[in-house]
């Protein structure tokens, strides 16, 4: 297996689990959060959880990326944008391994 890909396979599921873990953590606090007896200001838990909710996005639309970048790997396109079909540069893929756009086609989609 290429160095590429398998650098790929070791951060993506460092991402993911990471991903997941951060995930089960917001589940079990907002669910602490409404147990009986807690005293704290009437509105935090209505500021938390829309904090959560971003969270928790977030981290769902990383997986999502990954998992399409993993599907790049087995369709044999990954390292190529997904816009153009330009190389992406490996030390782009090395800081964001579920890359699908080159920096400039990033910045132009802003």
């Amino acid at each position: 297996m290429p160095t590429r890909l398998r650098s790929f396979f070791s951060r993506t599921a460092y991402a993911r689990n990471s991903c997941s873990r951060r995930s089960r953590q917001r589940a079990k606090m907002r669910s602490s959060a409404n147990e009986p007896g807690d005293m704290f200001d009437s509105a935090e838990p209505l500021v938390d959880e829309d904090l959560d909710d971003s969270v928790v996005a977030e981290l769902q639309s990383h997986l999502a990326a990954i998992d399409r970048a993993e599907k790049r790997v087995e369709a044999g396109t990954f390292g190529y944008s997904v816009l153009s079909g330009v190389p992406i540069p490996d030390d782009r893929l090395e800081a964001d391994p579920s890359a699908e756009l080159t920096v400039d086609e990033a910045r132009q989609a802003r």
